[in-house]
């Protein structure tokens, strides 16, 4: 599992285009490859996406092996995806997503919205979505987790991800700090879409074989298993704390496809088919000795 280029993603939920001067909520791209580190930010979702499109039709065209990782859930607990599709995949609730929300290039969304027809598919009680901020009104949409009965509903509040990463949110949780289901809601149609393009393959969904040949592979990152490392680097250099997980993560993961050590990252238990997987969760001693 060797990679020539590896990309990390931190992504956004603004409802603007983020300014141009602080750089703290904008998405942030990190590379690393043989020719050294750079990161990029983009004030929009879209541009984001555009930048990772001609970074996928590089390295298929040039034979290339390329990986990325985003910082936002690939899945959600089981039983979501039966209830919305009548599927168990995780690619029909992609599909589902791409649908349902509309991302405008300016970063307006509709993700609430999403979130509130999501919560009434399910009539036997308030959920699972929760928190939106205080000045907008969802009457379905919960603003605090209190309330909510999970087993009722026959979902689980967290992913065994989740569990196995300690600090990381449910991707239920939409809004304060932390929270990542709002960048879940925005990112999957975007996992979705760069799914069809030739030569991508998505981890842990696709069987290890389509792995192994793949030009391009898409993953679940958490950059916060390396947050001590990361502290450093953005107090050192006086840049954002989003910035600092994209450039060392990526140094991590290139550091360690470079000397054919990521393969115990890409274990995954077989709950992962449905659930997704957050690489590097069963071994961040591994991620962080990468950067020592």
């Amino acid at each position: 599992m060797r990679f020539d280029r590896i990309i990390v993603a931190d992504w956004s939920a603004a409802n603007l285009p983020t300014s141009a001067v602080n750089r703290a909520n904008a998405v942030w791209l990190g590379c690393h490859d043989a020719e050294g580190g750079a990161e990029w930010h983009h004030r929009t979702r879209a541009s984001a996406e555009d930048q990772l499109n001609g970074l996928i039709e590089t390295a298929v065209a040039q034979g290339a092996r390329l990986l990325i990782g985003f910082d936002f859930a690939m899945a959600y607990p089981a039983g979501l995806a039966a209830r919305l599709t009548g599927e168990t995949s995780p690619r029909a609730l992609w599909r589902w997503l791409a649908g349902a929300i509309e991302d405008a290039p300016d970063n307006r969304n509709n993700r609430f919205a999403v979130a509130q027809a999501v919560n009434e598919a399910f009539p036997e009680g308030p959920g699972p979505f929760w928190s939106h901020p205080t000045d907008q009104h969802w009457p379905g949409i919960p603003g605090q987790r209190r309330g909510i009965d999970y087993a009722v509903l026959g979902l689980a509040e967290h992913r065994l991800a989740e569990a196995a990463a300690p600090g990381a949110k449910s991707p239920w949780m939409l809004f304060n700090p932390g929270s990542v289901g709002s960048q879940t809601l925005l990112g999957l149609p975007m996992i979705h879409r760069l799914a069809l393009c030739p030569g991508v393959v998505v981890w842990p969904f696709d069987p290890p074989e389509a792995l192994a040949g793949a030009a391009v592979v898409l993953a679940e990152v958490y950059p916060s298993l390396i947050a001590g490392p990361v502290a450093i680097e953005a107090n050192r250099h006086a840049i954002p704390r989003d910035q600092a997980q994209v450039r060392l993560l990526s140094r991590a993961l290139w550091r360690l496809s470079q000397a054919d050590a990521l393969a115990p990252l890409l274990e995954a238990p077989p709950e992962a088919a449905e659930q997704g997987w957050i690489l590097g969760a069963n071994d961040p001693a591994l991620l962080a000795g990468a950067l020592g």
